[in-house]
């Protein structure tokens, strides 16, 4: 695609929205989240779309003039575009000053160092402060949302370690419930770097993460979700055989392993758990249901 769609200029940005639209892949803890849903406003994103004009950009900068009031970062994503002429390249560049000099951090990401593209915006951008790269979109808004939760106060209790109390998956049990579950957990550590659970591996257990951070990836490297404290992984076993993923661990992790038979004969003698436990599930993974909907909404909706 060498220029814009029908030649309207207004077709250079295939999504517009703020991270209460769509979140990054890194699973938030509920206080982060609620953090990220009050402040949303305060993170935009524009993904854009071929060949970038003079006239193009002369749009995108009215957008961007009207969402530096309430924006404190701003996105851009140019995986989508295939050229970039220097004229709009530069006042790209002077939109982008506007908008660094009133305290809005902006951040490009989905530029190929090596291409046509990433060299004219380079140039022209050269001169900016509070300027951040990344090389994918996901990185990039993970990276706002850490900054607004830090800004915020959202990790003044980051390397606090949880207990399975505080663990989405168990909520709603009682202390004594708890306990008989964690009867039956094994604690395990993980050294960074280490693959805990690999793609195509029999689905035998389920973790639950106290400290530490990691990444749920496809076998091509793909990052699914990056997990912190106080969540699950591997609890697909519940539903499936076998994982469809790899975990890695990002950081030194600290957690305990249940293991499925020993979760099955419990939940034998306690069918009520068992039955709040699934429930517990049903509503993680609508939630990240939603989560890809709202993305495809966005998309085709352009």
């Amino acid at each position: 695609m060498s220029s814009n769609r029908t030649g309207d200029v207004r077709n250079g940005i295939v999504a517009e929205y703020d991270i209460g639209g769509v979140s990054s892949r890194r699973v938030r803890q509920p206080h982060e989240q609620e953090i990220l849903h009050e402040r949303r406003k305060y993170c935009r994103v524009y993904e854009l779309i071929g060949g970038l004009t003079f006239g193009t950009i002369e749009f995108l900068s009215r957008r961007l003039a009207q969402a530096r009031l309430n924006s404190q970062f701003i996105i851009l994503d140019f995986r989508r575009v295939p050229s970039i002429t220097k004229a709009a390249a530069q006042l790209l560049s002077d939109s982008l000053g506007n908008l660094t000099e009133a305290d809005t951090t902006v951040i490009l990401c989905g530029i190929e160092k090596q291409s046509s593209v990433g060299a004219t915006i380079d140039h022209a951008v050269k001169p900016l402060s509070k300027l951040r790269k990344f090389a994918l979109l996901d990185e990039a808004i993970e990276w706002g949302e850490d900054q607004i939760i830090y800004r915020y106060g959202g990790y003044a209790h980051l390397n606090d370690p949880t207990t399975l109390r505080d663990q989405q998956l168990l909520a709603g049990l009682s202390d004594g419930e708890i306990a008989a579950l964690a009867s039956h957990t094994t604690p395990r550590s993980y050294r960074a770097g280490q693959r805990i659970v690999g793609s195509g591996e029999v689905a035998s257990s389920l973790f639950f993460l106290q400290s530490g951070m990691v990444s749920v990836k496809l076998s091509n490297g793909a990052r699914l979700a990056t997990l912190v404290a106080g969540m699950v992984f591997g609890e697909m076993a519940l539903l499936e055989d076998h994982r469809s993923a790899d975990v890695w661990a990002d950081t030194a992790v600290q957690c305990v392993e249940l293991p499925l038979d020993a979760y099955t004969k419990f939940r034998e003698m306690h069918p009520e758990i068992g039955e709040r436990i699934v429930s517990n599930l049903a509503v993680l993974l609508a939630k990240r249901l939603m989560q890809a909907n709202t993305k495809i909404d966005l998309l085709t909706s352009h």
